[in-house]
């Protein structure tokens, strides 16, 4: 049952299953305000265990200061998570533009009851689930049409101009408008509101039901709050390893993947047998330019390095008969072997970002830009060329 004898205000909410209580601050991420509660709150009930909402990874992150310079980008490139690393910067940026306008730091109020709770001698739990394989989860589970909408959109966050208080921080902490926008979200994004907000809301409660003790406080952020009264409410046990998993490729994107290549490769063989060689030759160079020109266009407005260009021409004709790896990822990688990012790059990014200027100087960035524009022109340039083959036919 949930208690309210509490004296800690709305922020902060009580429920007891069992003999266990559970006392749950709501915090906005980059509010000096919640880093004061959160001591507060772990000074007055001395509970057995801290619960935050953080990762290993975001904890070591947020705790040694150490995100980006520590990001090896050439291992990145080869596991083909440049994407997922371009959704964290954005998030990165944006919380981060939000915390300098209110001076704190992003994730100021977890630390603050990490270093509180051992000042107490107060165990803490990290319950969040990997960082990784949440966003993964989200991009895997996500169409095309929905991830152009979700980077147009984040893009959109960070550079935009719109100030926010404290004030304003306060409202949009408030249980009503919370459920506003946790429906708005529902209606738009619905597989990232399952994947970003329920299924952490069913991990972080879980493992608070887990955590040692008769006294919980856990430190999460504010739309995470009803989802986990909810959970614990109900007092079932989640499978935690069966929300963890990366769901895989969907059958009718691999089939769509091999069936395009299969289609042309057919098509060219047809053109040959039925035409000559001399026709089929003329198609196979048409593909080669169709998709080569394009990707090494995106490369040099990227202000690529000239051997990422030449292999974006190169590489792009073999990659779209594949996809098993794309023209942006070959690029990239050439791109990070001649002109890695330094230090300095690595931790100005967030801030870079948001500069339009910035993509071209920071050589982080200019990565993620190469990766961009030489995979978007091997898209075009496979459509153009596909439907070129294709039309010979007939």
């Amino acid at each position: 049952m949930e208690n309210n004898s509490h004296s800690f205000g709305t922020d902060v909410r009580s429920i007891t299953i069992g003999d266990k209580t559970y006392f749950i601050i709501g915090t906005a991420h980059i509010s000096k305000k919640s880093a004061e509660l959160v001591r507060n709150v772990i000074e007055s009930v001395k509970p057995d265990t801290v619960c935050i909402e953080l990762d290993e990874q975001r904890y070591e992150a947020l705790s040694q200061k150490k995100k980006w310079e520590s990001l090896d980008i050439k291992t990145l490139i080869k596991k083909k998570q440049l994407a997922t690393l371009l959704i964290n910067i954005v998030l990165a940026s944006y919380q981060k533009k939000l915390g300098e306008k209110l001076g704190v730091s992003p994730g100021t109020e977890l630390l603050e009851a990490a270093n509180t709770a051992k000042e107490n001698n107060i165990p803490i739990e990290l319950c969040d689930r990997n960082v990784r394989i949440t966003l993964r989860r989200a991009w895997n589970s996500m169409s095309f049409f929905q991830k152009m909408k979700f980077i147009f959109s984040g893009f959109a966050g960070i550079f935009e101009k719109e100030e926010l208080t404290e004030e304003k921080l306060t409202e949009l902490k408030s249980k009503d408008v919370l459920s506003q926008l946790m429906k708005e979200l529902g209606e738009q994004m619905p597989v990232l509101k399952r994947v970003l907000l329920d299924e952490r809301d069913s991990f972080l409660a879980q493992k608070m039901k887990e955590a040692k003790g008769n006294k919980i406080v856990s430190v999460v952020g504010a739309g995470h709050v009803n989802g986990i009264v909810e959970a614990l409410s109900k007092n079932e046990t989640t499978d935690l390893e069966a929300i963890s998993i990366i769901p895989p490729i969907s059958k009718w994107v691999k089939i769509i993947g091999w069936g395009i290549p299969a289609i042309i490769i057919a098509s060219l063989f047809y053109i040959g047998f039925t035409k000559g060689s001399s026709v089929a030759g003329d198609n196979v160079l048409f593909w080669i330019l169709a998709n080569g020109i394009p990707s090494a266009i995106g490369s040099a407005i990227a202000f690529g390095h000239p051997l990422t260009i030449l292999v974006s021409f190169l590489g792009a004709p073999i990659t779209s008969l594949t996809p098993v790896i794309g023209a942006g990822y070959v690029a990239a990688f050439v791109q990070a072997y001649y002109r890695p990012p330094i230090v300095k790059e690595f931790q100005s990014v967030t801030n870079d970002v948001g500069k339009f200027s910035a993509w071209w100087s920071n050589k982080l960035l200019r990565i993620l830009l190469v990766f961009i524009l030489a995979g978007l022109g091997s898209a075009i340039g496979t459509y153009v060329g596909a439907y070129q083959i294709i039309k010979n036919i007939f």
